[in-house]
C-alpha cells in the first residue's frame, strides 16, 4: 500500500491542486456573503460587487467540481489499468503450474474486483489525503484573520475527527477483508456449479445447490452491510464535531450581538460561521475516501500474494535461439511438486535430436507431464539443465519460448467465437489463405463443409457444440497455423473413442513431419506413432528404445 500510494502521489498532484483552488473559491465565497449579508442586516446600501463575486465564484467553482471528477477518475483508471497489466503479468509468467491450488474463480476476483476496489485508493484518498491538512489549514488562516478565537474552536474540533476516524477505520479494514473473502468464495463456488452443471441436475441436487448459493449470497450480503455499519461511524464523529463547532460558535456569537448588529461583530461572526462547513468539506472528503483506503487495504492483501516476476539473470538472459531444427536436452534433471509425495523427476537426462520423435511412456504420475511443463516454461527444474539448441531454458525470455514451441494437450482450451477465431488464437496475423491451408491440414473440413457458416460457425465456451474430435482437430490446426519447430503432445488422444484417436493420430503423424517432437502417453495406439520411447517409472527413465 505505501508503494502504490508513492506511486500514485504524482498523478494526485492535479487533483490536490484543484481541491485547493476550489477551497479557496469556498474562501471568496464565505467572505462575499458575509459583506453582502452585514450590509443587509445594518441597514446599510447594498454594494452588487460581492453579490457578483459570489455568483461568479459560485458557477466557477461547480465547473471546477466537475472537472476535479473528471481528472480524478483519469488518475484512478490509470492506476488500475497499470496494476492489472502487472497483476496478468504475472500470472501469465507463473503459468498454471506455479498456480495449482489457487480457484480460478478466486483469481478472476483478484484481477477484476480487487483491482476495481483500488479505484478510490487513487482516484480520492490519496489526495484526499493531502487535501485534508492543506484545506482546513487555508480555512484555518481565513478564520484567523476573522477571529482568533473561532479559529482555536475550530482547531479543537478538528482534531477530535482523526481520532474517531482512526477507532472506526480498524474496525472497517477487518469487515472488508472479510467480505473480499466471502465474495471470492461465492465466486468460486458459482463457478463449480456452473460447470457442473449436468452432474448436479443428474444426481437430483438442484435444490441443495440452490439453498447453498442462496447461503453463500446472504453471508456476502450480511459481510457488505457490516462494511458499511462500521464505516458509517467516521461519518458520525465527523458530523458531530462539525455540529459541536457550530453550537459552540452560535453561542458565543448570539452573545456578542445581544447589544445589537453591529458590523464590527457581524462580519466576522457570518464569515465564521459560513467558513466553518468549509474547514470540515476537506475532512469530509478525507473521511469518504478513507473507506476507500480500508476497502483498497483489503484487496490489496491478494495482490501481494501473487507470483513475482521472474528476476532478469544479468549477463546470461538470451532473447532467442535458432529455430532451423531444435534439439531438446534434459541433464540430471529434478523436479519437486511437493516434498511430502518426493520428487516428480529424478535425475533424468535424455536427448532429443533435431526433427526427432520421442515418446515418453510410462504410468499417470511418472513424470510425463512434468517434462512437458518444464518445456512449456511453466516451472523450473529443482537442479539439473534443461537446454534448446544448446541454451539453458531458464535463459530464454518467454516470447522466444513461446515462438518455438506449439502444444496440444488432452483437453484443447477453446474459447466462446468462431472455429477461425480460435484457430487464429495461434497467430492472430495470419491470412484467410493461411487458415484454410491450417484447417485442411487438421481435416477440419470433414465437417466445417457440413455447417452453415463454415469456420464462421460460432462455437461456445469449452468447444460447446463440437465433439472431442473435433475440439483436437481445431487444436492442431492452431499448431498447423503456428508452424513452429517444437511439438509438444501431452495425452493428446485422451478421451476420445478408437475410430476418434486413429484419425487424430494420423493427422498429428503429418503435423509432425520435419519437426522435433515430445509426445507423452500411455495410450498403445499413441506407441505406434513412430519414433524413439523413452520408458518413466517414478520420475526417472527406466529404459530406451529404438524407433517404433
Amino acid at each position: 500500500m505505501r508503494r502504490e500510494q508513492k506511486a500514485g502521489s504524482r498523478a494526485a498532484r492535479p487533483v490536490l491542486a484543484l481541491h485547493v483552488i476550489g477551497s479557496l473559491m469556498g474562501i471568496g465565497q464565505a467572505f462575499a456573503a458575509a459583506t453582502v449579508l452585514t450590509a443587509a442586516f445594518s441597514g446599510s446600501g447594498l454594494d452588487a460587487r460581492p453579490l457578483t463575486a459570489f455568483g461568479l465564484l459560485a458557477v466557477l467553482r461547480a465547473g471546477l467540481s466537475y472537472w476535479t471528477e473528471q481528472v480524478a477518475f483519469a488518475a484512478g483508471a490509470a492506476a488500475r489499468r497499470r496494476l492489472r497489466s502487472d497483476a496478468l503479468s504475472r500470472l501469465l509468467h507463473a503459468g498454471p503450474a506455479l498456480l495449482r491450488g489457487r480457484h480460478s474463480g478466486d483469481l478472476t476476483t483478484v484481477v477484476v474486483d480487487k483491482i476495481e476496489a483500488l479505484d478510490g485508493l487513487f482516484a480520492r484518498y490519496v489526495p484526499a489525503a493531502a487535501f485534508a491538512v492543506a484545506g482546513p489549514a487555508m480555512v484555518l488562516a481565513a478564520v484567523l484573520y476573522a477571529d482568533r478565537w473561532a479559529a482555536m474552536v475550530l482547531l479543537g474540533c478538528g482534531l477530535l475527527v482523526p481520532a474517531g476516524m482512526a477507532v472506526a477505520g480498524i474496525g472497517a479494514a477487518a469487515a472488508s477483508r472479510n467480505q473480499f473473502l466471502a465474495m471470492a468464495r461465492l465466486q468460486a463456488r458459482f463457478l463449480d456449479r456452473v460447470r457442473g452443471l449436468a452432474t448436479i441436475v443428474l444426481y437430483g441436487r438442484t435444490d441443495d445447490e440452490a439453498r447453498s448459493l442462496a447461503l453463500a449470497a446472504g453471508d456476502l450480503r450480511v459481510r457488505t452491510m457490516r462494511v458499511l455499519r462500521v464505516a458509517f461511524l467516521s461519518s458520525v464523529v465527523l458530523d458531530l464535531a462539525a455540529a459541536l463547532a457550530m453550537v459552540v460558535l452560535a453561542i458565543h456569537y448570539f452573545a456578542q450581538l445581544k447589544a445589537g448588529p453591529a458590523p464590527a461583530v457581524l462580519w466576522p461572526a457570518l464569515a465564521v460561521l459560513l467558513l466553518t462547513p468549509e474547514f470540515f468539506a476537506p475532512l469530509r472528503i478525507f473521511s469518504a475516501a478513507y473507506q476507500d483506503r480500508l476497502h483498497a487495504t483489503g484487496a490489496a492483501e491478494s495482490l501481494a500474494d501473487l507470483p513475482p516476476l521472474p528476476e532478469p539473470v544479468a549477463g546470461r538472459t538470451i532473447r532467442t535461439v535458432a529455430a532451423q531444427g531444435v534439439t531438446v536436452a534434459f541433464d540430471h534433471v529434478r523436479l519437486i511438486w511437493d516434498p511430502s509425495r518426493g520428487p516428480a523427476l529424478n535425475d533424468l537426462s535424455f536427448r532429443v535430436a533435431a526433427s526427432e520423435t520421442l515418446i515418453l511412456a510410462g504410468p499417470s504420475g511418472s513424470g510425463k507431464s512434468s517434462v512437458i511443463e518444464i518445456l512449456l516454461g511453466f516451472v523450473r527444474p529443482d537442479s539439473g539443465r534443461v537446454t534448446i539448441n544448446g541454451a539453458d531454458i531458464a535463459d530464454l525470455v518467454p516470447q522466444a519460448l513461446s515462438r518455438l514451441t506449439a502444444w496440444i494437450g488432452q483437453r484443447p482450451v477453446l474459447f466462446s467465437g468462431t472455429i477461425r477465431d480460435n484457430i487464429l488464437f495461434a497467430r492472430p496475423e495470419a491470412s484467410d489463405e493461411e487458415v484454410a491451408a491450417a484447417a485442411t491440414a487438421a481435416r477440419l473440413d470433414g465437417f466445417t463443409e457440413l455447417l452453415p457458416e463454415g469456420l464462421n460457425t460460432r462455437i461456445g465456451e469449452g468447444g460447446y457444440g463440437l465433439s472431442g474430435g473435433q475440439a483436437q482437430r481445431v487444436a492442431i490446426a492452431r499448431a498447423y497455423l503456428k508452424n513452429a519447430p517444437l511439438l509438444l503432445l501431452d495425452e493428446p488422444t485422451a478421451h476420445l473413442d478408437p475410430a476418434t484417436e486413429q484419425e487424430v493420430l494420423d493427422s498429428l503423424r503429418r503435423l509432425a513431419m520435419g519437426r522435433t517432437v515430445i509426445l507423452a502417453s500411455h495410450a498403445s495406439a499413441a506407441h505406434g506413432f513412430g519414433g524413439r520411447r523413452l520408458d518413466l517409472r517414478d520420475g526417472k527413465a527406466v529404459s530406451a528404445r529404438g524407433a517404433a
